[in-house]
């Protein structure tokens, strides 16, 4: 009978020990799969055309990587609907890093709140991994505009309502927000003149049809050192370094007055956390070198190292300043 016990508590022990033996072979396996992240090549999907802010900040990435870190990383631009064509092929692919976004102001932070028909919530279902740039935009006049400064104009807005007409890229975007902002602020009355794009945009306000454009640095810069536009001020709370004498908006009129256009890369919700930690910390080690901080900054586009949290937290206080601008502005697209 004692034999026939002991026979048991060895059969119990040998089956606890041997389970506890394949958990850990199987956590060992999991633990090595995943630390042999990436083990194929990666999509970035940019949800506009190719050359604008996004897609250069995509494509420096995704060389850099390659070189620094023996990534493969696919460049796809799938452009169409605000940036929400894009958005959608990465929401239904897998949550397993392989498959991320790089999104910008406008499909993460403003479309959910001035669209009826977008569908989904941004903010709930996609993970943000890291903020790569951001960049102030700047409010730029023709060169014989008869605006010297942005105290000027707003005392014309303000005199003669609905006279002044501004250029956007589109409605709803951050171009068109700041504008809307600046005229709320300042309880003036501008006309809003939306175009296909920032390029037809930028041609309209260089033959004078328009009185102002907030653009991006990148595309403002070429023509205010050439001569054929003005600057007036920047959306950032700081000057530029690219243009130390122009003023914010902040100083000149609204204290408050803060917009960027800001690009990050995210993935589906639910990826894995290590996952996502692991390229936060791959992308830092790339924004931190100098030809990189360079490059990005060149085009007014500030870089700084940021945690996961640090990027989730400036995510949501963009979404509620632009959910509360929408709300009293009443901008809506199509």
């Amino acid at each position: 009978m004692q034999h026939h016990q002991d026979t048991g508590l060895t059969r119990r022990t040998f089956i606890k020990t041997t389970a506890a033996g394949c958990a850990l072979a199987l956590g060992g396996r999991a633990w090595a799969a995943q630390d042999a992240y990436p083990g194929k090549p990666i999509t970035l999907v940019v949800p506009y055309a190719p050359g604008g802010q996004g897609d250069v900040f995509a494509r420096v990435l995704a060389e850099r990587l390659g070189t620094e870190k023996k990534w493969t990383v696919i460049v796809e631009n799938r452009a169409g609907a605000s940036g929400a064509v894009g958005s959608r092929v990465v929401l239904r692919a897998a949550a397993d890093g392989y498959t991320l976004l790089l999104g910008q102001t406008g499909e993460i932070a403003v479309n959910q709140f001035a669209s009826k028909t977008l569908g989904y919530d941004p903010l709930k279902e996609f993970e943000p991994i890291i903020l790569i740039g951001d960049s102030p935009l700047v409010l730029a006049v023709p060169e014989k505009s008869p605006y010297a400064d942005l105290q000027a104009l707003i005392t014309a807005a303000r005199a003669k309502p609905d006279a002044l007409a501004y250029a956007s890229s589109g409605t709803a975007t951050p171009g068109h927000l700041a504008a809307a902002a600046l005229a709320l602020g300042t309880k003036t009355r501008m006309v809003h003149a939306p175009y296909k794009g920032a390029g037809q945009a930028m041609s309209d306000l260089l033959g004078g049809h328009v009185d102002f454009f907030f653009s991006s640095a990148s595309a403002v810069m070429p023509h205010v050192n050439a001569g054929r536009l003005r600057a007036l001020a920047v959306s950032s709370r700081e000057r530029l370094k690219v243009l130390p004498n122009v003023p914010t908006v902040a100083e000149v009129v609204l204290p408050d007055f803060q917009f960027s256009l800001w690009g990050g890369v995210f993935a589906p919700a639910s990826t894995p956390k290590p996952v996502v930690e692991q390229i936060n910390a791959a992308l830092n080690a790339i924004l931190a070198e100098q030809s990189v901080k360079a490059r990005f900054e060149a085009d007014g586009a500030a870089v700084r190292p940021n945690t996961v949290a640090e990027f989730d937290q400036f995510v949501h206080s963009e979404a509620a300043k632009y959910q509360k601008l929408v709300q009293v502005t009443g901008i809506q697209v199509e």
